[in-house]
């Protein structure tokens, strides 16, 4: 279920995990997209236990990138991650837009730039005039003319409220090329039925390899014992190996320690979802050293902000030291 459509190019697979969508880095002068600290921070993820990662998601500011940005993010990556050593380890990249013509060419742009699987929100500009058809046929249409497949990204938050029902993500999950699902929405009962009609892999079988992965690392745990596949995190950006623990706990099915891990990573994730992604790279620089600002005209944060935010992390970051 999981290759580019015209064979060019092996198909890296995805397997349960842990997945950080990156943020985006610039340069403070010029804004300009700052190649070392994107391949630094790159590999420090992939070296933390990530089984994929994910650019142009909505902590990488897809929004304020061009579309030579994009491409420039999305290679840089793929280029960081194959010099360190992991050249099997995919890339899950951005590629939503309001038309279906302007979402296939970003999927090619991704493909040609080391992408393997386009993450996509369902369009929302019209949304008055979207029936569940055209919703439907908006990702069915994209999934037969990508040359990458398709993970569907429901997250009503940043799409004036659209939210796909698990009939809808059921449905499309019988296209072939549609093969995951990324739930921002929360909403674990909606999981559940998703994961198990499908047979989702979980940390324990492959099943059909379709991947349904919750979209926040507070709800990690409650992600695994629904069924599903994983997580695609912001606060992996600040403490990923933190990130990962949960998951390997579970895994080895030591439950009460996942869940004493849990507590702490879901403390450290309001931070972060306070914060969003300003928040999200104080904290990565008030920690680490690195991280910077967004682009205008999200805000520099006040010395307040940074204060609290650092304050917010430092149970979850003192973790994910001693790890």
């Amino acid at each position: 279920m999981t290759g580019a459509s015209n064979g060019t190019r092996p198909s890296r697979p995805l397997v349960p995990g842990i997945n950080v969508p990156l943020v985006a880095f610039f340069h403070s002068e010029t804004e300009d997209i700052d190649i070392e600290s994107t391949k630094k921070h790159a590999i420090r993820l992939a070296q933390a236990g990530m089984t994929s990662l994910t650019v142009q998601g909505s902590n990488g500011e897809a929004v304020h990138l061009t579309q030579e940005e994009r491409s420039l993010v999305t290679s840089t990556v793929r280029e960081a991650l194959d010099s360190a050593g992991f050249t099997e380890m995919p890339i899950v990249v951005g590629c939503a837009a309001q038309s279906v013509r302007e979402s296939v060419q970003y999927c090619k742009d991704a493909y040609a730039a080391g992408g393997d699987y386009a993450l996509v929100l369902p369009p929302s500009y019209y949304k008055p005039a979207y029936t569940e058809k055209v919703l439907l046929d908006y990702f069915l249409n994209l999934a037969d003319e990508s040359p990458i497949p398709i993970i569907i990204y429901n997250y009503p938050g940043a799409v004036a409220g659209v939210d796909l029902s698990s009939d809808n993500i059921i449905t499309l999950a019988k296209h072939p090329k549609i093969v995951g699902c990324k739930l921002t929405c929360g909403n674990t009962g909606k999981l559940n039925r998703i994961a198990h009609t499908v047979n989702a892999a979980t940390p324990a079988a492959s099943n059909s390899g379709w991947m349904c992965m919750g979209g926040s690392a507070d709800f990690t745990l409650q992600t695994l014992i629904a069924g599903g596949s994983g997580i695609i995190t912001g606060l992996g950006n600040v403490v990923p190996k933190a990130c990962v623990k949960v998951y390997e706990l579970y895994k080895a099915g030591k439950v009460q320690e996942a869940q004493k891990a849990q507590a702490i990573v879901a403390r450290g994730d309001w931070a972060v979802i306070a914060g969003g992604v300003v928040g999200t790279k104080s904290g990565l620089e008030s920690w680490y050293g690195y991280g910077g600002i967004a682009r205008r005209p999200l805000p520099k944060p006040s010395q307040d902000d940074v204060a609290k935010w650092k304050d917010m992390l430092k149970e979850v970051v003192e973790y994910e030291n001693s790890l």
